[in-house]
């Protein structure tokens, strides 16, 4: 049976696997330090918002117009230029007394760059690990970024309150720099697929962003992409929803300062068991089989939210409810592998960036329709009816198990 330590053993995915970690706590360093920058500045809680979440929009621009990139030009060239964007936005951000205007367009504009390094890298991991060993991978990839972001949330405010906002956006700009040297002086330099390196040159119409244009229309038009696409971005943005309700809620229950704070901690803690239990210790065809009643306990927990005041439920219980939810996540796991089997081998980059774009732009919208209803509704039924929404997509996994693994399609046009 394929082990974390055999997956760790391989070069690359190793330096992948310790540059993103190290990425994710970094960037988590500089949402949060920016976003209590942002808020010093403006005493905006609606602008302090939009600094935490501005580089999620964006990305949805920059697949359209440059996904094609990520199977274009070398993964390390492109892997390597992330980070050094990342680390120059902190760096400005850090030294140059921008308005908050400026300041969140330039966030946003590096955000255009995500999609493609992003899919340069996971491209690369479907690449080097093959068999169940991939599924593993992603297993290992996804546990190390929940606890990044639960360590960078921490550890944000430690350092916002020791170094202050400017110095901790430095240590940001030092973790991306780091990560840059890293990928460069230790991943291999892999050639860019050929598809594009010999035919993009001389197709007509194939110009940058007409063959993103073309390639996302390629890859959204097969069925089997499509759903399994939609079954990996629609959940997690119902449950992001639910999660961004958790501050008002505990505001309107009364619970005491500091409630919040765990019930948003409840959900990455069950990711993590989550994706370790999954992903160690049940077989490849049964995390196939379990996609849709790991939907469901994603939702069916959320319901407990809607529950009258009547019935006592405290923020223990409902952290411990938000704790199962974080463990349906692991479904991801079921899917991961039939995704990567259905992409054309000369796409795969621009796919796994068009599923990491979609993944971050439903996250980034269903907190804001979340708020919109919760200004007309009770925030716990709101959060109840993201719960319905996430198991009636459970009920359309039932309908069409994501174990059927149909050939790849055509080349991408």
């Amino acid at each position: 049976m394929t082990t974390y330590s055999a997956v760790l053993r391989d070069h690359t995915f190793r330096v992948l696997f310790g540059t993103r970690t190290l990425s994710v706590l970094a960037d988590t360093l500089r949402i949060v330090a920016l976003s209590l920058l942002v808020y010093a500045a403006t005493e905006s809680p609606a602008l302090a918002a939009l600094a935490y979440g501005i580089g999620f929009l964006p990305q949805l621009a920059g697949a359209s117009l440059l996904g094609a990139l990520a199977d274009r030009v070398r993964p390390r060239r492109l892997i390597v230029l992330g980070y050094l964007a990342e680390a120059a936005v902190a760096a400005v951000l850090a030294t140059v007394a921008l308005p908050v205007w400026a300041a969140l367009t330039l966030v946003a504009a590096a955000a255009l760059l995500t999609p493609v390094f992003m899919g340069a890298q996971n491209s690369l991991i479907a690449e080097t690990l093959t068999g169940d060993a991939y599924v593993l991978g992603r297993s290992l990839a996804n546990v190390a970024s929940s606890l990044a972001q639960l360590i960078g949330m921490a550890g944000a405010g430690i350092a916002v309150a020791t170094l202050g906002g400017r110095n901790a956006m430095l240590l940001a700009a030092l973790g991306h720099i780091i990560a840059a040297a890293w990928t460069h002086l230790s991943l291999p330099d892999f050639p860019a697929p050929r598809h594009h390196r010999s035919e993009a040159r001389r197709a007509p119409g194939t110009g940058l962003a007409a063959a993103s244009w073309k390639g996302n229309a390629a890859l959204l038009r097969d069925r089997t992409v499509r759903r399994l696409l939609l079954v990996q971005w629609l959940p997690p943005a119902f449950i992001t929803g639910a999660e961004a309700l958790m501050v008002p809620y505990a505001a309107t229950r009364g619970f005491p300062a500091g409630a919040a704070g765990w019930l948003l901690a409840a959900i990455p803690v069950g990711m993590v068991a989550g994706n370790v239990v999954v992903g160690r210790l049940l077989a490849p065809s049964r995390r196939e089989r379990l996609v849709p009643a790991l939907i469901a306990l994603m939702g069916l927990p959320c319901l407990a939210f809607a529950a009258p005041v009547s019935w006592g439920l405290s923020w223990p219980v409902l952290a411990a409810a938000l704790v199962v939810v974080g463990v349906g996540f692991a479904f991801g796991l079921g899917v991961q592998a039939a995704f990567r089997d259905a992409l054309p081998a000369d796409g795969r980059g621009q796919a796994f960036g068009l599923l990491s774009t979609g993944l971050m732009t439903a996250q980034g919208l269903l907190p804001a329709l979340a708020g919109l209803l919760a200004e007309a509704l009770p925030t716990g039924l709101v959060i109840a009816l993201l719960g319905t929404a996430t198991l009636l997509a459970a009920v359309t996994a039932v309908a069409r198990q994501t174990s059927s693994r149909p050939p790849a399609p055509a080349h991408l046009a």
